[in-house]
């Protein structure tokens, strides 16, 4: 069995045979994060990619230049406009091919993805296996900062990619799939580290964003299908995910997409915006 989308994905050696292609823009999205009482704050990792970086790779700056710092929450969905220039200044056209890797998390590489194609950019994959699967491979690494020439972009945003608390809150009771990417302690409640409050969004099933990983790898279709589709992620309507902050929701939402299931909403306040809202409920335990 093979994903349905293999396209989404690029392998270490692909890669390299398309090193050299002009068109390719070629990024390391690499975020670090670190966590300040019942939250978290965003560090950009250019230190590390300054360090190494796989051959003509650029840096995106996804915590500043790609999310909307005023919002209050990190990594907020900037508007369309401020996205595609921030697209646009980092080198990247329509036509070009993306690539997006991370020294950090996987799932920052598919935060940058689902951004992207948001936007309306469609030629857009995610290494995988990352950095760690190019270095392992024994492929040739450089530091020092390297940029693209900027480019225009021209958005032609696919909204539906993103939700809001309001769907999320009208998902309790439609007849969609909602999902907490985060680990079963934070779903539960029961871990050290909560988001204000404690629990899940009522009715929201527990599908934690390291299971759908071996390594820096996707699981293989087969195994994936079978994690994903226990909680139905697969065969819904429409399904809603959220996390902390709408990063990994992202890769699980990839996930999805690898087998199919298009129909896929991130709730980018996840967490953070919801559990500040005292109006709205949340559930504790391991039931949904």
């Amino acid at each position: 069995m093979s994903y349905v989308h293999p396209e989404f994905l690029i392998s270490v050696d692909e890669l390299a045979a398309q090193i050299d292609n002009p068109s390719l823009r070629l990024f390391d999205t690499s975020v670090l994060l670190h966590a300040v009482g019942q939250g978290y704050t965003s560090e950009p990792g250019r230190a590390r990619y300054l360090e190494e970086h796989i051959p003509g790779a650029a840096f995106i700056n996804l915590t500043q230049d790609w999310s909307d710092t005023t919002s209050g929450l990190n990594n907020t969905l900037p508007g369309v406009d401020a996205l595609s220039r921030a697209i646009g200044k980092d080198g990247i056209g329509n036509d070009n091919l993306v690539v997006l890797y991370s020294s950090s998390h996987l799932m920052w590489a598919t935060r940058a993805w689902w951004l992207l194609r948001y936007a309306g950019h469609t030629n857009v994959k995610v290494l995988n296996g990352n950095l760690t699967a190019w270095i392992e491979a024994g492929l040739p690494t450089r530091g020092n900062e390297e940029r693209y020439p900027a480019a225009e972009f021209f958005p032609s945003p696919n909204e539906s990619l993103f939700v809001n608390k309001q769907e999320v809150a009208r998902g309790m009771r439609d007849a969609v799939c909602t999902v907490n990417a985060l680990s079963p302690e934070l779903y539960e409640g029961t871990g050290d580290f909560y988001y204000g409050r404690r629990g899940h969004i009522p009715g929201s099933r527990s599908v934690y964003f390291a299971n759908i990983l071996s390594g820096e790898f996707f699981l293989p279709a087969a195994e994936l299908r079978k994690v994903l589709e226990a909680q139905g992620m697969l065969s819904a309507p429409r399904t809603l995910i959220y996390c902390g902050g709408g990063i990994a929701a992202t890769l699980d939402g990839f996930a999805c997409m690898l087998l199919g299931q298009t129909n896929i909403g991130v709730y980018d306040g996840s967490m953070s915006e919801w559990a500040a809202d005292e109006s709205l409920p949340l559930t504790l335990g391991s039931a949904p």
